[in-house]
C-alpha cells in the first residue's frame, strides 16, 4: 500500500526551465493530497502522470503567488471536465475571498461543491479519515503571509490474524475483530492464548511533513518530531544566511539542523532560489550536518515503504 510523494515543482518565487513553482502530491493508500499549487501545476500533473481527478483535498501553505497561482486554473479545469465530487481547499481565510472574486468576475459557476477550510495560527488537526490525519502548524514568514506547515500521518493499522493459529485454537469468526485490536483469546476451557501467538504486528505507520517559506526556529522541530520524511525549504546556501534572514527563508544548513533536532529519518531539500541552476552545493552543506538528505527535482518520486514495526 503506497505512501508516495511526487514533486511537481521545487523552485522558489521565479519558475525556471528546470524547476516549476511549489507543488507536491502525496498519495496515502490511494488518497491523493495536493500540497501547494504554484503556477503550472496542471501541466506538471499531466507531465508526471498523476491521476489529478483523484485529488479531493488541496493544502495551501500561504498566499504568496508561487504557492497558489495555479489553483484557479485547476479549479476551472475540474469544472470543465465535469467534476461532481467535492473539492476541499485548506488555507488562509483570504484564499476563499480571492477565489470567489475570480469566479464572480468570470461569471463562472462550478459543477461541483468547492469547500474552503480556514487555517489559524494555532496547531490543529484539519483533516482525518480512517487511514490518515493531517495537522497544520504555524511557521514564520513575512508578516503579509501567515504560513502553515503540514504533517500527514498514517494511522496505526490493525494486527494481522494468523489463520493457522486461529484455526488451531478454534477462534470463532465473531472474535476475529477483537484479535485484530490486540485482545487475548480465552478458550472454552479457560486457557488464555496471548494475542501475540494468534496475530502478527502491522507495519509501522508512516509520516510526512512539509515545511516551506520559513525562518529557522529550533522550536519548530517539536511539530515534526520523528517523522519518516521531512521536506524543508532550502532557498539559499549558508553563504547567504543574512539574505535568508532578511527574506524570511532558510538555508540548507538550517534545514539540516531542523531535521537533526527533530530526529527525522530523511530530509528533502527544495524551494531553491533561481540563483542555483544546480543546487548540489546545497546538498553538500546539508549533508555536513544531516547525512540522510536529498535534493528535490521536478518529477522526483519518494516512496516510504511499509517497514516492520520495531519492538
Amino acid at each position: 500500500m503506497k505512501f508516495e510523494l511526487t514533486i511537481l515543482g521545487c523552485g522558489s518565487a521565479v519558475p525556471t526551465l528546470q524547476r516549476n513553482s511549489a507543488a507536491q502530491v502525496l498519495n496515502v493508500l490511494e488518497r491523493y493530497f495536493l500540497i501547494d499549487c504554484g503556477e503550472g501545476t496542471q501541466q506538471q500533473l499531466r507531465r508526471f502522470q498523476v491521476p489529478y481527478n483523484k485529488i479531493n483535498h488541496v493544502f495551501v501553505s500561504h498566499l504568496h503567488g508561487d504557492h497558489f497561482f495555479g489553483l484557479m486554473g485547476l479549479i476551472s479545469t475540474f469544472s470543465l471536465q465535469g467534476r461532481r465530487g467535492e473539492l476541499h481547499v485548506y488555507g488562509d481565510k483570504r484564499l476563499e475571498e480571492i477565489v470567489t472574486f475570480q469566479l464572480r468576475v468570470m461569471n463562472c459557476k462550478l459543477n461541483y461543491p468547492l469547500v474552503f477550510h480556514s487555517l489559524t495560527r494555532e496547531p490543529a488537526l484539519i483533516y482525518e479519515d480512517n487511514v490518515v490525519t493531517v495537522r497544520a502548524f504555524p511557521l514564520k514568514h513575512r508578516y503579509d503571509a501567515p504560513v502553515c506547515g503540514f504533517l500527514f500521518a498514517e494511522k496505526e493499522r490493525e494486527r494481522s490474524v494468523r489463520k493457522d493459529m486461529a484455526e488451531a485454537f478454534r477462534v470463532p469468526v465473531a472474535f476475529m475483530h477483537r484479535l485484530k485490536r490486540g485482545e487475548d483469546f480465552v478458550t472454552p476451557e479457560g486457557e488464555v492464548v496471548a494475542n501475540a501467538r494468534l496475530t502478527t504486528d502491522p507495519p509501522a505507520a508512516r509520516s510526512y511533513a512539509y515545511m516551506t517559506d520559513t525562518l529557522f526556529r529550533e522550536r519548530f522541530a517539536d511539530y515534526v518530531k520523528g517523522v519518516d520524511l521531512l521536506y524543508h525549504e532550502a532557498t539559499y546556501g549558508d553563504e547567504f544566511a543574512a539574505l535568508a534572514k532578511e527574506t524570511f527563508h532558510s538555508t540548507a544548513g538550517q534545514a539540516a539542523r531542523l531535521a537533526q533536532l527533530a530526529g527525522v529519518k530523511h530530509l528533502l531539500l527544495g524551494h531553491f532560489s533561481s540563483r542555483y541552476p544546480d543546487p548540489k552545493p546545497l546538498l553538500e552543506q546539508a549533508r555536513a550536518v544531516f547525512p540522510s538528505a536529498d535534493l528535490c527535482y521536478d518529477g522526483a518520486v519518494f516512496e516510504l515503504t511499509a517497514e516492520k514495526r520495531k519492538v
